[in-house]
């Protein structure tokens, strides 16, 4: 048993606006499957979409505060114009620079305009395949304890594991990485940004969610009420979801 990551699920005041920002960003299409605004590739709303994490914006009451978000996106680019570009382009769709801290590095760190931090990278050659999210990153106190947990919890393959960093990617090798890499400080705020993770078709969700119990998750009351989905955090307090198959 073991469960696949689906999509990046992004609370935001403004759903449709955020939305369609993160669709100009990555190229794809806002659609609207419910109460959400779903960001993914053009063509027709494909869900689960084998290849790539889509972005599932959530309508929230509550504003983002200042403290930073512990889970973001890196996004790809294809050459140094590329990047000028896609960043001036967003800045000019309600973007803003953000500092978090990151001194003079060559990629850029920008927030959505409700203030969710993301960076545009330069060109890397690691990231050529991985379409426009090229990571999925996660603030880490422990990347280890992070690898142990997220090895077992998913399906996914890992491809380093250090006291620095743990990266792991799906078996398949496409789409995004997943990257928890170590950062001072524990969780000091809800995120507004995680992951959902979704059993195989046939598996059992209550099964999926005892196991993770017993790894080391631990049960969120966000006031869900009676929901398919199950919230839980991580060993480091990560929130993220099970949902129910379809």
């Amino acid at each position: 048993m073991a469960l696949r990551p689906v999509h990046v699920n992004l609370k935001a005041v403004d759903a449709e606006a955020v939305g369609l920002f993160w669709a100009e960003a990555l190229g794809w299409t806002a659609y609207r499957p419910g109460a959400t605004r779903y960001v993914g590739p053009a063509g027709g709303l494909v869900w689960p979409d084998p290849v790539v994490l889509g972005v599932d914006v959530v309508p929230v009451p509550e504003p983002k505060t200042a403290v930073k978000n512990r889970v973001h996106l890196d996004l790809a680019t294809r050459s140094a114009a590329h990047q000028a570009e896609l960043v001036a382009r967003l800045l000019d769709r309600g973007a803003t620079h953000a500092h978090v801290g990151q001194g003079d590095v060559p990629w850029t760190v920008l927030a959505d305009p409700e203030g969710n931090e993301f960076c545009v990278l330069e060109p890397r050659e690691t990231y050529r395949d991985t379409g426009p999210v090229a990571v999925v990153v996660v603030d880490s106190e422990d990347p280890r304890a992070m690898a142990r947990f997220w090895g077992a919890a998913t399906d996914w393959t890992a491809h380093e594991v250090t006291d620095e960093r743990a990266v792991f990617r799906s078996a398949a090798g496409v789409g995004p990485y997943l990257a928890f890499l170590r950062t001072p400080g524990g969780k000091a705020a809800p995120d507004r940004v995680h992951l959902d993770l979704l059993p195989y078709p046939g598996d059992d969700k209550e099964a999926e969610v005892s196991r993770l119990r017993a790894l080391g998750a631990t049960d969120l009351d966000l006031g869900q009420g009676d929901r398919p989905w199950t919230c839980l955090t991580d060993p480091e307090g990560h929130e993220f979801c099970v949902l129910a198959p379809s």
